[in-house]
């Protein structure tokens, strides 16, 4: 199959005129009528994958729930989609919670997570009454129960712990070993020093217990590896502290799309193996079947998300390169430089013709802030309009206004309607709070 037509992701196109359409959307019109760059949201694809997620495991381990890992994007609107498919929300910090209960999320529905949450976090999570909070140092198990205590209210806890599985990602990315700032390591006894500290909080409920291994993951089998080691701890909490599990949280990290070769297991094929190892996992030890908890984020929103750019310079290097400069980069989309992550993109306005040349897509900042290399492009020229795929998982949410750029604009895309979700920032907003002292201002 041709690349182009390969990385087609969701509800995209190619319509008669060559010009890639995004929800029944021309992509070229959607970037003169919002600006760019421009975070395009599929709806229909988002909505899909929210599905197909519940579905999976409500048809092979009924007794789940499946949780929107919020941090990946940020907006009131897309938590309201998630949660209109049957979805939980999962936060980290009392902004996103802030976004959630401002988008009608109801706080009975929203997981608490962070490594180090404040004492004004606790407080808002106990007073608004969030569904669970997920406990990740003995700190925090001590301020919870005092803040609990003093609002007179129980709070049902998930205990993070480290089951010790380095799966096969990014470094940075590699959140479930025993080197990690997060949770409490199985090994060495920790993680059941920290249950038991929160089992004997007479504020606190221990519901179950909680681990991420890590994002972007293309292997089921560490995943699997991880229910067999949380199954054989929830054991020796039983054995040890007559404390029966009822929920387990695996967290998510199953991979997506970004180029045209990646394979990543499809949904279904992980929630079999999920339900399978709980089911062995849970009879080999005699324990009950607990209830399933999954916090996918990237799986649901990453190839949901386009990043609309216009190309500015087009500069060669002879001998070496050709460089395609586009309007944004860097502040809009760190991840390259972050985690070396790699992307595929289709020039929106001359997405069928030939790929003749090959080409580093850069961005504007002062930096070498390069967002493709070596893309496969037919030739590009300023002003071209370039759609870079899969940039629905952490580009919004990490966007910064580095160089003092604006960050970009969001609008939802479904049945050839386009809906701003997110204004772009405007000049204004960029020195709304700055301060000049009086010393400073003659």
């Amino acid at each position: 199959m041709d690349k182009v037509q390969g990385m087609l992701l969701g509800t995209q196109t190619v319509n008669g005129n060559g010009v890639l359409e995004i929800g029944g959307c021309d992509a070229v019109a959607l970037a003169q009528e919002f600006g760019t760059p421009l975070y395009v949201v599929d709806e229909q694809c988002l909505r899909e994958n929210c599905r197909a997620y519940r579905e999976a495991f409500a048809t092979r381990y009924p007794h789940s729930h499946i949780s929107f890992s919020g941090k990946v994007l940020t907006t009131m609107a897309v938590f309201k989609i998630a949660h209109q498919e049957g979805l939980g929300l999962d936060v980290s910090s009392e902004g996103e919670l802030h976004t959630a209960l401002r988008a009608g999320i109801p706080a009975r529905d929203i997981v608490f997570h962070g490594n180090n949450k404040s004492r004004r976090e606790i407080e808002r999570a106990v007073i608004e009454g969030v569904g669970r909070v997920g406990v990740d140092s003995l700190d925090e198990i001590e301020a919870l129960q005092e803040v609990a205590a003093a609002h007179d209210a129980t709070v049902d806890v998930l205990v993070r712990v480290a089951p010790g599985v380095a799966a096969d990602t990014h470094t940075h990315i590699q959140t479930g070993r025993v080197d990690t700032k997060f949770g409490f390591p199985i090994v060495g006894g920790a993680a059941k020093e920290a249950v038991a500290a929160a089992h004997a909080a007479p504020n606190l409920k221990v519901r179950g217990i909680n681990c991420h291994i890590g994002s972007q993951i293309m292997d089921i089998t560490p995943f699997v590896q991880a229910v067999r080691l949380m199954v054989e701890f929830a054991a020796e909490l039983r054995n040890s502290l007559d404390l029966v599990i009822e929920e387990l949280d695996l967290g998510g990290g199953l991979g997506v799309r970004y180029l045209p070769e990646d394979r990543p297991p499809s949904i279904v094929e992980y929630a079999q193996a999920i339900a399978d190892a709980m089911r062995a996992s849970c009879e080999k030890y005699d324990l009950p079947l607990p209830r399933l908890i999954q916090e996918p984020g990237r799986r649901l929103a990453g190839e949901a998300g386009i990043t609309l750019y216009t190309v500015g310079v087009v500069k060669t290097v002879p001998g070496i390169r050709t460089y395609v400069v586009v309007d944004g980069g860097l502040s809009d989309n760190p991840r390259p430089a972050l985690y070396d992550a790699r992307y595929h993109a289709i020039v929106a306005n001359k997405a069928r013709a030939p790929r003749t040349t090959t080409v580093t897509v850069a961005g504007k900042h002062c930096e070498t802030d390069t967002l493709i290399q070596d893309l496969q492009a037919p030739e590009i020229a300023p002003g071209d309009i370039l759609a870079v795929q899969t940039t629905g998982a952490y580009n919004y949410s990490m966007a910064s206004n580095y160089n003092r750029l604006t960050r970009p604009a969001m609008v939802l895309v479904a049945n050839g309607r386009a809906d701003l979700i997110v204004e772009r920032e405007s000049l204004e907003d960029l020195t709304r709070l700055d301060r000049l002292p009086p010393r400073l201002r003659d």
